[in-house]
């Protein structure tokens, strides 16, 4: 199975370099959740706040599909 992890902010220092807009492929053993591969990729599950599986929310149990989309957000502050 082949899914696309695409980190943003201060989580893109754990993946190699992305070009704008693309993200990382993965293959993945197949019933791996969304915390198996942020592992697999080396980003620690405790800097990450926000995640998306196909543009749609989800918790880091979500099994993952061949295929997926995953974005993972860190903390941000502002106002």
């Amino acid at each position: 199975m082949e899914v696309e992890l695409r980190v943003y902010a201060t989580l893109r220092k754990y993946l190699p370099a992305q070009p704008l807009g693309e993200g990382t492929l993965f293959r993945p053993e197949p019933g791996t959740s969304v915390a198996g591969l942020l592992e697999l990729a080396g980003v620690p599950l405790d800097q990450v706040k926000i995640i998306m599986v196909n543009n749609r929310h989800a918790g880091p149990e979500h099994v993952l599909a061949d295929g997926d989309r995953v974005a993972a957000f860190p903390p941000v502050a502002g106002g």
